[in-house]
């Protein structure tokens, strides 16, 4: 396997969020395979559909509660993304290896929140399907300024909270069962790349979130 970041990084990553549950990474993606993304997504924006909440036959739309609008990505049929499905290995290997953990599955979507957009706090993980692990969250956002708002609101055990803005190609990581976080209204059009490492193959069935 040809690495894309250092075994150095990625155990410092780890060991964050073995500590405190999470990481934020900037410059996750370089500036080529960010450009790829970011034409895949805008590309990709008449196809997009509104997000609801729950799994399967729960699922609602509830614009109350969540504003986005979601393009699900599948590896066989989006062959444009193969270096970042290279780097999602990557990450697997790395966690499993390190971390002793058992993913086998992934899933993950383009996510377009629209001026006023906004999801509140929640937990990546359902009642009835627990097998989501790590939620990872890549941002597309050029040019992003405080006033564009969008940030993502990361709660902690001590109950206070810190907000992270979407810059351009900055990576979050945290677990998915254990970290309540929720994404503050966007000002314009927020763009991500999001998704879930799974200890179970996602052929088991789709999650909608």
């Amino acid at each position: 396997m040809n690495a894309y970041h250092g075994l150095e990084d990625w155990l410092s990553w780890m060991d964050d969020i073995s500590s405190k549950d999470y990481v934020v990474i900037d410059r996750f993606l370089r500036d080529e395979l960010y450009t790829e993304i970011k034409s895949f997504f805008l590309g990709k924006l008449p196809n997009f559909k509104e997000a609801g909440i729950g799994a399967h036959s729960d699922n609602q739309i509830d614009n109350k509660i969540r504003g986005d609008f979601t393009y699900w990505l599948d590896r066989q049929r989006d062959t444009e993304l193969e270096t970042y499905w290279s780097l999602l290995d990557e990450t697997i290997h790395l966690f499993n290896r390190y971390c002793y953990l058992s993913i086998s599955g992934f899933e993950f979507h383009l996510a377009h929140y629209p001026s006023g957009g906004h999801y509140d706090k929640h937990l990546d993980q359902f009642e009835n399907r627990n097998n989501r692990m790590i939620s990872m969250v890549i941002y597309l956002n050029d040019d992003w300024k405080q006033e564009d708002g969008g940030e993502l609101e990361i709660f902690e055990k001590d109950r206070t909270s810190f907000l992270v803005e979407p810059f351009a190609a900055r990576c979050v990581m945290f677990k998915s069962a254990e970290v309540p976080h929720a994404v503050l209204e966007a000002r314009k059009s927020r763009f991500s790349l999001t998704g879930w490492l799974l200890y179970q193959p996602s052929s088991v069935g789709k999650l909608i979130v």
